[in-house]
């Protein structure tokens, strides 16, 4: 079994904080992932119309939905420093870009994948500026159907052909609920995406509240897995209580890592370790 790249979603975890996003960056990387991700959006573009307006609560007062969007929104200055302090502690990060102005803003760095997430999963013209920017693009699939699936790939793939791209791909089996319900994650269905996109790589963006459906997932398949990291489940913002803790990140990963390292060729044969219980108990 090959390595399964694993992603430490920090998002907007870290609350607008740079000092949060470090000590997160700290923890992934002691864990063991590959990667952590951030997203990008500029909320004038990315935050929805009806939504703009609206009053929220926050640790800033009550205030716009939007203006709390640039609250938590990192800028160049921010970006230039985790870019360098990851390249620091050994882990690679990227982003998820919610508009076009992030696909650009995003391809100043050197990062391995650009990520379009589940919600802007029929946002075919962004679908297109992340193949036209990037060499490696990875999709969730949340919230989405069948037919919008197909759909995001067929535009991926006329994209990759008229702009003469050889963009690879990476579909995330997800479920967008948070939490998401344990007998709701269909973790079968990263299967379905293996046999129908036999080119593609796939994988797991899990929501859910356990680790064990995570780490299963790979032996579904799933070649990348993706999960929300937090400092602590009980701090404020909507992603946090579905998110993984330092500890349980530790234990994500020796999982995942265990795993690969028991699953094998398959053969049915008498092993190395077992000769000499074999001598003593066979004669």
């Amino acid at each position: 079994m090959e390595k399964t790249y694993i992603i430490a979603e920090i998002g907007i975890n870290h609350n607008g904080d740079l000092n949060n996003a470090l000590k997160l960056i700290d923890i992934a990387a002691a864990s063991g992932c590959d990667a952590v991700k951030f997203q990008k959006r500029t909320p004038e573009l990315a935050v929805p119309e009806n939504q703009k307006n609206i009053m929220r609560d926050t640790p800033w007062g009550k205030i716009k939905y939007i203006d709390y969007k640039y609250k938590v929104e990192f800028e160049r200055e921010e970006y230039d420093l985790i870019d360098s302090y990851c390249a620091e502690r050994g882990i690679e990060w990227s982003a998820s870009a919610w508009d076009i102005e992030a696909i650009h803003f995003l391809k100043d760095y050197e990062i391995p994948f650009i990520k379009i997430p589940s919600a802007k999963l029929t946002d075919h013209i962004l679908l297109v500026a992340a193949v036209k920017n990037f060499d490696t693009l990875v999709i969730s699939t949340g919230m989405s159907s069948e037919e919008e699936i197909d759909e995001a790939v067929n535009i991926i793939e006329k994209a990759k052909k008229r702009l003469k791209r050889d963009t690879s791909i990476c579909i995330l089996h997800c479920n967008s609920s948070y939490p998401a319900p344990i007998e709701q994650l269909n973790l079968s269905a990263i299967k379905t995406l293996k046999d129908k996109y036999p080119d593609y790589k796939v994988g797991y963006s899990g929501h859910e509240l356990t680790l064990g459906t995570t780490v299963s997932s790979v032996l579904l398949g799933a070649e990348v897995i993706e999960r929300h990291i937090t400092l602590d489940r009980n701090m404020w913002g909507s992603d946090h209580s579905c998110s993984v803790t330092p500890w349980g990140l530790f234990k994500l990963v020796s999982g995942v890592r265990e795993l690969e390292r028991a699953y094998g060729d398959g053969k049915l044969k008498l092993e190395r370790s077992e000769e000499e219980a074999k001598k003593k108990l066979r004669g």
